[in-house]
Protein backbone atom coordinates (compact mmCIF):
# COMPACT_ATOMS: atom_id res chain seq x y z
CA UNK A 1 0.00 0.00 0.00
CA UNK A 2 1.60 3.35 -1.17
CA UNK A 3 1.90 6.36 1.13
CA UNK A 4 0.14 9.14 0.14
CA UNK A 5 2.22 12.19 -0.26
CA UNK A 6 1.31 15.54 1.67
CA UNK A 7 1.09 18.17 -0.95
CA UNK A 8 2.07 21.72 0.38
CA UNK A 9 1.73 25.26 -0.66
CA UNK A 10 4.87 26.89 -2.46
CA UNK A 11 5.30 29.43 0.48
CA UNK A 12 5.52 26.45 3.17
CA UNK A 13 7.99 24.89 1.04
CA UNK A 14 9.93 27.74 0.41
CA UNK A 15 9.78 29.03 4.19
CA UNK A 16 11.52 25.32 5.12
CA UNK A 17 14.10 25.65 2.65
CA UNK A 18 14.68 28.91 3.97
CA UNK A 19 15.12 27.56 7.31
CA UNK A 20 17.27 24.73 6.87
CA UNK A 21 19.43 27.01 5.08
CA UNK A 22 19.40 29.33 8.06
CA UNK A 23 20.12 26.85 10.13
CA UNK A 24 22.77 25.30 8.29
CA UNK A 25 24.83 28.78 8.18
CA UNK A 26 23.89 29.91 11.49
CA UNK A 27 27.10 28.62 12.99
CA UNK A 28 28.83 30.22 10.31
CA UNK A 29 28.03 33.34 10.25
CA UNK A 30 30.71 35.04 12.30
CA UNK A 31 33.34 32.89 10.77
CA UNK A 32 33.51 34.51 7.37
CA UNK A 33 36.80 35.18 5.69
CA UNK A 34 38.70 38.46 6.39
CA UNK A 35 39.32 39.62 2.30
CA UNK A 36 42.71 41.30 2.41
CA UNK A 37 42.86 43.81 -0.13
CA UNK A 38 45.52 46.74 0.72
CA UNK A 39 43.82 48.64 -1.62
CA UNK A 40 40.24 49.01 -0.58
CA UNK A 41 41.30 48.94 2.58
CA UNK A 42 43.24 52.76 1.86
CA UNK A 43 40.21 53.70 0.14
CA UNK A 44 38.60 53.00 2.99
CA UNK A 45 40.34 54.67 5.46
CA UNK A 46 40.67 57.48 3.40
CA UNK A 47 37.11 57.93 2.89
CA UNK A 48 36.19 57.58 6.19
CA UNK A 49 39.20 60.16 7.67
CA UNK A 50 37.40 62.44 4.69
CA UNK A 51 34.68 62.34 6.01
CA UNK A 52 35.39 62.97 9.43
CA UNK A 53 38.05 65.35 9.52
CA UNK A 54 37.86 66.89 6.08
CA UNK A 55 37.54 70.43 7.78
CA UNK A 56 40.71 69.55 10.05
CA UNK A 57 42.51 68.34 6.84
CA UNK A 58 41.52 71.84 4.42
CA UNK A 59 43.18 73.68 7.64
CA UNK A 60 46.03 72.50 7.60
CA UNK A 61 46.59 72.81 3.88
CA UNK A 62 45.32 76.25 4.12
CA UNK A 63 47.97 76.81 6.69
CA UNK A 64 50.81 75.00 5.08
CA UNK A 65 50.04 77.25 1.80
CA UNK A 66 50.17 80.45 4.35
CA UNK A 67 53.33 79.63 5.93
CA UNK A 68 55.21 78.53 2.90
CA UNK A 69 53.82 82.14 0.93
CA UNK A 70 55.02 83.97 3.90
CA UNK A 71 58.62 82.29 4.12
CA UNK A 72 59.00 83.03 0.31
CA UNK A 73 58.33 86.31 0.69
CA UNK A 74 60.77 86.70 3.56
CA UNK A 75 63.44 85.11 1.84
CA UNK A 76 63.02 87.19 -1.46
CA UNK A 77 63.04 90.04 0.69
CA UNK A 78 66.34 89.57 2.94
CA UNK A 79 69.96 90.01 1.43
CA UNK A 80 71.81 86.50 1.34
CA UNK A 81 74.72 88.50 2.71
CA UNK A 82 72.63 89.96 5.82
CA UNK A 83 72.19 88.67 9.39
CA UNK A 84 69.06 86.99 9.52
CA UNK A 85 69.28 86.78 13.88
CA UNK A 86 68.16 88.99 16.37
CA UNK A 87 71.50 91.01 17.45
CA UNK A 88 71.94 93.37 19.85
CA UNK A 89 71.14 97.18 19.60
CA UNK A 90 73.50 99.38 17.14
CA UNK A 91 75.64 101.72 19.64
CA UNK A 92 74.42 105.40 19.63
CA UNK A 93 77.14 106.54 17.29
CA UNK A 94 75.14 104.71 14.69
CA UNK A 95 72.39 105.47 12.85
CA UNK A 96 69.25 103.91 14.04
CA UNK A 97 65.95 103.44 11.85
CA UNK A 98 63.67 102.74 14.92
CA UNK A 99 60.85 105.31 15.43
CA UNK A 100 61.68 105.37 19.23
CA UNK A 101 64.84 105.37 20.00
CA UNK A 102 66.18 102.87 22.60
CA UNK A 103 67.85 104.01 25.75
CA UNK A 104 68.79 103.19 28.91
CA UNK A 105 66.10 104.49 31.03
CA UNK A 106 63.42 102.93 29.35
CA UNK A 107 61.25 100.12 30.96
CA UNK A 108 61.64 97.90 28.23
CA UNK A 109 65.29 98.74 27.55
CA UNK A 110 67.37 96.57 25.28
CA UNK A 111 69.37 94.19 28.40
CA UNK A 112 73.54 94.12 28.57
CA UNK A 113 73.14 90.17 27.35
CA UNK A 114 72.46 91.22 23.48
CA UNK A 115 68.78 89.58 23.59
CA UNK A 116 65.59 91.10 22.29
CA UNK A 117 63.35 91.73 25.64
CA UNK A 118 59.18 90.93 24.86
CA UNK A 119 56.66 93.51 25.55
CA UNK A 120 54.44 91.70 27.90
CA UNK A 121 50.65 90.94 26.82
CA UNK A 122 47.60 92.27 28.98
CA UNK A 123 46.46 89.55 30.63
CA UNK A 124 42.78 88.44 29.48
CA UNK A 125 40.11 89.93 31.23
CA UNK A 126 37.12 87.53 32.45
CA UNK A 127 33.46 89.40 32.28
CA UNK A 128 31.71 89.39 35.60
CA UNK A 129 28.25 87.50 34.48
CA UNK A 130 25.27 88.78 34.41
CA UNK A 131 22.59 88.82 37.80
CA UNK A 132 19.90 86.11 37.17
CA UNK A 133 17.23 85.88 39.93
CA UNK A 134 17.44 82.34 41.62
CA UNK A 135 14.46 79.67 40.79
CA UNK A 136 11.78 77.61 43.20
CA UNK A 137 9.77 74.77 42.89
CA UNK A 138 6.10 76.30 43.07
CA UNK A 139 4.32 73.73 41.53
CA UNK A 140 4.27 69.86 41.62
CA UNK A 141 1.60 67.94 39.17
CA UNK A 142 1.26 63.75 39.62
CA UNK A 143 -0.94 62.04 37.16
CA UNK A 144 1.62 59.66 35.00
CA UNK A 145 2.09 56.00 35.82
CA UNK A 146 5.86 55.62 34.90
CA UNK A 147 8.70 57.45 34.59
CA UNK A 148 7.95 60.86 32.73
CA UNK A 149 10.46 60.65 30.19
CA UNK A 150 9.84 63.76 27.58
CA UNK A 151 7.97 67.03 27.75
CA UNK A 152 6.89 69.64 25.04
CA UNK A 153 5.41 73.12 25.46
CA UNK A 154 2.38 74.05 23.18
CA UNK A 155 3.68 77.72 20.55
CA UNK A 156 0.66 79.55 21.85
CA UNK A 157 1.89 78.84 25.70
CA UNK A 158 -1.26 77.30 26.93
CA UNK A 159 -0.57 73.90 27.20
CA UNK A 160 2.11 71.56 27.50
CA UNK A 161 2.32 67.57 26.55
CA UNK A 162 4.48 64.82 28.59
CA UNK A 163 4.81 61.43 27.84
CA UNK A 164 5.95 58.91 30.42
CA UNK A 165 6.20 54.67 30.49
CA UNK A 166 2.83 54.05 31.41
CA UNK A 167 2.86 55.22 27.10
CA UNK A 168 0.27 57.99 27.70
CA UNK A 169 0.81 61.21 26.49
CA UNK A 170 -0.81 63.79 28.72
CA UNK A 171 -1.54 67.05 28.17
CA UNK A 172 -1.68 69.76 30.80
CA UNK A 173 -3.01 72.88 30.88
CA UNK A 174 0.13 75.90 31.82
CA UNK A 175 -1.49 77.96 33.88
CA UNK A 176 -3.65 75.55 36.32
CA UNK A 177 -1.49 72.32 35.63
CA UNK A 178 -4.78 70.18 35.41
CA UNK A 179 -5.19 67.42 32.84
CA UNK A 180 -6.88 68.55 29.82
CA UNK A 181 -6.51 65.43 27.86
CA UNK A 182 -5.14 62.64 27.96
CA UNK A 183 -3.40 60.55 24.57
CA UNK A 184 -3.29 56.66 24.21
CA UNK A 185 -1.73 54.85 21.21
CA UNK A 186 2.03 53.80 22.09
CA UNK A 187 2.79 50.46 23.01
CA UNK A 188 5.51 51.15 24.79
CA UNK A 189 7.49 53.64 26.67
CA UNK A 190 7.05 57.55 24.90
CA UNK A 191 10.79 59.29 24.70
CA UNK A 192 9.60 62.39 22.70
CA UNK A 193 7.19 64.92 21.75
CA UNK A 194 7.08 67.69 19.51
CA UNK A 195 4.35 70.24 18.73
CA UNK A 196 4.38 71.94 15.41
CA UNK A 197 4.03 75.78 14.80
CA UNK A 198 2.49 75.76 11.93
CA UNK A 199 0.26 72.75 11.97
CA UNK A 200 -2.12 71.92 14.80
CA UNK A 201 0.17 68.46 14.82
CA UNK A 202 1.65 67.00 17.67
CA UNK A 203 4.49 64.24 17.00
CA UNK A 204 5.08 61.93 19.11
CA UNK A 205 8.44 58.86 19.65
CA UNK A 206 8.71 55.90 21.63
CA UNK A 207 10.80 52.34 22.02
CA UNK A 208 8.25 50.56 20.14
CA UNK A 209 9.74 52.18 17.28
CA UNK A 210 7.11 54.32 15.98
CA UNK A 211 6.62 57.66 15.18
CA UNK A 212 3.36 58.97 15.13
CA UNK A 213 1.57 62.32 14.18
CA UNK A 214 -1.28 63.24 16.41
CA UNK A 215 -4.02 65.57 14.47
CA UNK A 216 -5.39 67.74 17.52
CA UNK A 217 -8.25 68.79 16.07
CA UNK A 218 -9.71 65.46 16.20
CA UNK A 219 -7.43 64.07 19.23
CA UNK A 220 -6.52 60.91 17.13
CA UNK A 221 -3.37 59.84 14.75
CA UNK A 222 -3.28 60.76 10.99
CA UNK A 223 0.29 59.59 10.31
CA UNK A 224 2.67 57.06 10.73
CA UNK A 225 6.61 57.44 10.22
CA UNK A 226 7.89 53.52 9.26
CA UNK A 227 11.23 52.87 9.48
CA UNK A 228 13.82 53.01 12.23
CA UNK A 229 14.93 49.74 13.29
CA UNK A 230 14.62 49.77 16.85
CA UNK A 231 13.37 52.48 19.98
CA UNK A 232 13.16 56.08 18.59
CA UNK A 233 14.77 58.54 21.22
CA UNK A 234 14.32 61.79 20.21
CA UNK A 235 12.81 64.07 17.82
CA UNK A 236 12.82 67.62 16.50
CA UNK A 237 10.56 69.69 14.27
CA UNK A 238 12.29 71.91 11.38
CA UNK A 239 11.49 75.93 12.36
CA UNK A 240 10.42 76.90 8.65
CA UNK A 241 10.01 73.87 6.38
CA UNK A 242 7.68 70.80 6.54
CA UNK A 243 9.97 68.30 7.81
CA UNK A 244 10.33 66.16 11.21
CA UNK A 245 14.03 64.68 12.27
CA UNK A 246 13.98 61.85 14.52
CA UNK A 247 17.03 59.60 15.93
CA UNK A 248 17.12 56.38 18.09
CA UNK A 249 19.07 53.18 18.94
CA UNK A 250 19.75 52.29 15.30
CA UNK A 251 22.43 54.92 15.40
CA UNK A 252 20.57 56.79 13.16
CA UNK A 253 18.64 60.13 12.65
CA UNK A 254 16.05 60.19 10.21
CA UNK A 255 14.67 62.93 8.07
CA UNK A 256 10.67 62.51 7.13
CA UNK A 257 8.14 64.52 5.06
CA UNK A 258 5.68 65.87 7.33
CA UNK A 259 3.27 65.41 4.89
CA UNK A 260 3.57 62.66 2.49
CA UNK A 261 5.86 60.55 5.14
CA UNK A 262 8.48 59.78 2.83
CA UNK A 263 12.27 58.95 4.25
CA UNK A 264 13.93 61.83 2.91
CA UNK A 265 17.33 61.08 4.50
CA UNK A 266 18.87 58.92 6.60
CA UNK A 267 21.72 60.29 8.43
CA UNK A 268 24.20 57.13 8.96
CA UNK A 269 27.83 58.09 10.35
CA UNK A 270 27.66 57.34 14.72
CA UNK A 271 28.72 53.92 15.79
CA UNK A 272 26.12 54.32 18.91
CA UNK A 273 22.86 55.42 20.35
CA UNK A 274 21.87 58.69 18.98
CA UNK A 275 20.33 60.17 22.07
CA UNK A 276 19.45 63.41 20.94
CA UNK A 277 18.59 65.74 17.55
CA UNK A 278 18.12 69.39 17.07
CA UNK A 279 16.84 71.20 14.18
CA UNK A 280 17.25 75.16 13.37
CA UNK A 281 17.04 77.55 10.60
CA UNK A 282 20.48 78.23 9.51
CA UNK A 283 22.73 75.42 8.88
CA UNK A 284 23.85 73.05 10.47
CA UNK A 285 20.28 72.76 9.75
CA UNK A 286 20.57 68.81 11.85
CA UNK A 287 23.02 68.55 14.93
CA UNK A 288 22.89 65.36 16.47
CA UNK A 289 24.99 63.77 20.10
CA UNK A 290 25.45 60.27 20.66
CA UNK A 291 26.33 57.35 22.84
CA UNK A 292 29.39 57.30 20.71
CA UNK A 293 30.90 60.41 22.49
CA UNK A 294 30.77 62.54 18.93
CA UNK A 295 28.38 65.28 18.44
CA UNK A 296 27.86 65.55 14.24
CA UNK A 297 26.39 68.65 12.20
CA UNK A 298 24.53 67.51 8.96
CA UNK A 299 24.31 69.15 5.64
CA UNK A 300 20.65 68.53 5.31
CA UNK A 301 20.30 69.03 1.67
CA UNK A 302 23.30 66.51 0.64
CA UNK A 303 22.11 64.47 3.76
CA UNK A 304 25.72 63.79 5.09
CA UNK A 305 27.76 64.78 8.06
CA UNK A 306 30.06 67.96 7.24
CA UNK A 307 31.60 67.99 10.65
CA UNK A 308 32.25 65.75 13.79
CA UNK A 309 32.86 66.97 16.95
CA UNK A 310 34.98 64.69 19.54
CA UNK A 311 35.79 66.40 22.37
CA UNK A 312 33.44 64.50 24.80
CA UNK A 313 35.05 61.74 26.94
CA UNK A 314 31.63 60.22 27.63
CA UNK A 315 28.26 59.54 26.54
CA UNK A 316 26.16 62.92 24.62
CA UNK A 317 22.88 62.69 26.14
CA UNK A 318 21.91 66.19 25.35
CA UNK A 319 22.56 68.90 23.12
CA UNK A 320 20.65 72.22 23.09
CA UNK A 321 20.66 75.66 20.89
CA UNK A 322 20.49 78.69 22.18
CA UNK A 323 16.74 80.73 21.10
CA UNK A 324 18.74 83.68 19.69
CA UNK A 325 22.33 83.40 19.44
CA UNK A 326 24.43 81.22 16.69
CA UNK A 327 25.76 78.87 19.19
CA UNK A 328 24.43 75.37 20.97
CA UNK A 329 25.91 73.50 23.74
CA UNK A 330 26.23 69.71 24.55
CA UNK A 331 25.97 67.98 27.43
CA UNK A 332 28.07 64.58 28.92
CA UNK A 333 28.78 63.53 32.18
CA UNK A 334 32.46 65.15 31.86
CA UNK A 335 31.14 68.67 31.12
CA UNK A 336 28.96 70.70 29.65
CA UNK A 337 30.16 72.37 25.86
CA UNK A 338 29.38 75.32 24.35
CA UNK A 339 30.05 75.48 20.58
CA UNK A 340 29.60 78.24 17.83
CA UNK A 341 27.81 77.58 14.59
CA UNK A 342 28.13 76.93 11.74
CA UNK A 343 32.03 75.03 12.30
CA UNK A 344 31.46 74.28 15.82
CA UNK A 345 34.10 76.16 16.72
CA UNK A 346 35.08 74.56 20.64
CA UNK A 347 34.19 78.30 22.90
CA UNK A 348 33.91 76.77 26.52
CA UNK A 349 33.84 74.09 29.40
CA UNK A 350 30.92 74.36 31.79
CA UNK A 351 32.23 72.36 34.44
CA UNK A 352 30.66 70.73 38.21
CA UNK A 353 27.49 68.99 37.39
CA UNK A 354 29.46 65.71 38.59
CA UNK A 355 26.59 63.59 37.25
CA UNK A 356 24.81 61.75 34.37
CA UNK A 357 23.36 64.80 31.96
CA UNK A 358 20.16 63.84 30.44
CA UNK A 359 19.04 66.96 29.86
CA UNK A 360 19.40 70.44 29.19
CA UNK A 361 17.63 73.67 28.49
CA UNK A 362 18.22 77.64 27.45
CA UNK A 363 15.93 80.89 27.32
CA UNK A 364 16.75 83.50 25.89
CA UNK A 365 17.79 85.69 29.16
CA UNK A 366 21.35 83.56 29.06
CA UNK A 367 19.94 80.77 31.57
CA UNK A 368 20.85 77.32 30.77
CA UNK A 369 19.74 74.79 32.71
CA UNK A 370 21.29 70.88 33.13
CA UNK A 371 19.13 68.32 34.92
CA UNK A 372 21.15 64.88 36.40
CA UNK A 373 20.44 61.37 36.55
CA UNK A 374 20.54 62.15 40.77
CA UNK A 375 17.81 64.60 40.35
CA UNK A 376 20.00 67.45 40.92
CA UNK A 377 19.41 70.84 39.09
CA UNK A 378 22.28 73.11 37.94
CA UNK A 379 22.05 76.51 36.34
CA UNK A 380 24.36 78.43 34.23
CA UNK A 381 24.80 82.24 33.12
CA UNK A 382 25.18 81.39 28.92
CA UNK A 383 28.15 83.84 28.05
CA UNK A 384 30.37 83.28 31.06
CA UNK A 385 29.53 79.50 32.18
CA UNK A 386 29.17 81.08 36.06
CA UNK A 387 26.93 78.36 37.99
CA UNK A 388 24.70 80.88 39.61
CA UNK A 389 22.42 77.85 42.07
CA UNK A 390 22.29 74.31 42.32
CA UNK A 391 19.07 72.64 43.50
CA UNK A 392 18.02 69.34 44.10
CA UNK A 393 14.51 68.24 43.28
CA UNK A 394 12.27 67.29 45.84
CA UNK A 395 11.58 63.33 45.78
CA UNK A 396 7.86 62.38 46.08
CA UNK A 397 6.80 61.03 48.99
CA UNK A 398 6.79 57.03 48.21
CA UNK A 399 8.76 56.67 45.41
CA UNK A 400 12.56 55.42 45.84
CA UNK A 401 15.84 57.55 46.25
CA UNK A 402 17.33 55.89 43.21
CA UNK A 403 13.84 57.67 41.55
CA UNK A 404 15.31 60.90 41.57
CA UNK A 405 16.39 61.48 37.88
CA UNK A 406 15.09 64.21 35.32
CA UNK A 407 15.10 63.21 32.11
CA UNK A 408 13.92 65.96 30.45
CA UNK A 409 12.93 69.75 30.72
CA UNK A 410 11.78 72.75 28.94
CA UNK A 411 11.13 76.19 29.45
CA UNK A 412 7.70 77.74 28.31
CA UNK A 413 7.49 80.15 25.39
CA UNK A 414 8.31 83.08 27.51
CA UNK A 415 11.60 81.82 29.63
CA UNK A 416 9.96 82.55 32.92
CA UNK A 417 8.79 78.83 34.13
CA UNK A 418 10.89 75.76 33.91
CA UNK A 419 9.09 72.17 33.42
CA UNK A 420 10.90 69.07 34.39
CA UNK A 421 9.68 65.72 33.55
CA UNK A 422 11.20 63.18 36.37
CA UNK A 423 11.49 59.51 37.26
CA UNK A 424 9.54 59.91 40.61
CA UNK A 425 6.08 60.15 37.83
CA UNK A 426 5.62 63.99 38.62
CA UNK A 427 5.97 67.26 36.35
CA UNK A 428 7.59 69.76 38.40
CA UNK A 429 7.25 73.54 37.45
CA UNK A 430 10.15 76.08 38.66
CA UNK A 431 9.62 80.25 37.83
CA UNK A 432 12.12 82.83 39.13
CA UNK A 433 11.77 83.67 42.66
CA UNK A 434 9.90 87.24 42.81
CA UNK A 435 11.80 88.55 46.03
CA UNK A 436 15.39 87.85 45.20
CA UNK A 437 17.71 91.13 44.71
CA UNK A 438 21.08 91.31 43.71
CA UNK A 439 21.76 91.93 47.28
CA UNK A 440 20.14 88.52 49.28
CA UNK A 441 21.45 86.45 46.37
CA UNK A 442 24.70 88.05 45.68
CA UNK A 443 27.06 87.25 42.75
CA UNK A 444 30.14 85.15 44.44
CA UNK A 445 32.33 85.60 41.47
CA UNK A 446 35.48 84.71 41.54
CA UNK A 447 37.75 84.42 38.40
CA UNK A 448 40.93 83.80 40.10
CA UNK A 449 40.42 80.63 40.58
CA UNK A 450 38.54 79.83 37.59
CA UNK A 451 39.94 77.49 35.77
CA UNK A 452 38.68 76.92 31.62
CA UNK A 453 40.26 73.73 29.72
CA UNK A 454 39.94 74.00 26.26
CA UNK A 455 39.76 70.44 25.85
Amino acid sequence: MSEEVQKHSVHTLVFRSLKRTHDMFLANQTFLPILKDDTAEKIRRAVKARDCYGLVFDRVQTVKAQKANHDGGNVHQAHPEENLAITAAPSANSQSSALVPVTQSTPFSQPPTGQMQLIPKKAPTIPKPKWHPPWKLYRVISGHLGWVRCVAVEPGNEWFATGAADRVIKIWDLASGKLKLSLTGHVSTVRGLAVSVRHPYLFSCGEDRQVKCWDLEYNKVIRHYHGHLSAVYSMALHPTIDILATAGRDSTARIWDMRTKANIHTLTGHTNTVASVVAQTANPQIITGSHDSTIRLWDLAAGKSVCTLTNHKKSVRSVVIHPTLYMFASASSDNIKQWRCPEGNFIQNLTGHSAIINCMAVNPEGVLVSGGDNGTLHFWDWRTGYNFQRAQAPVQPGSMDSEAGIFAMSFDQSGSRLITAEADKTIKVYREDDEATEDSHPINWRPDIIKRRKF
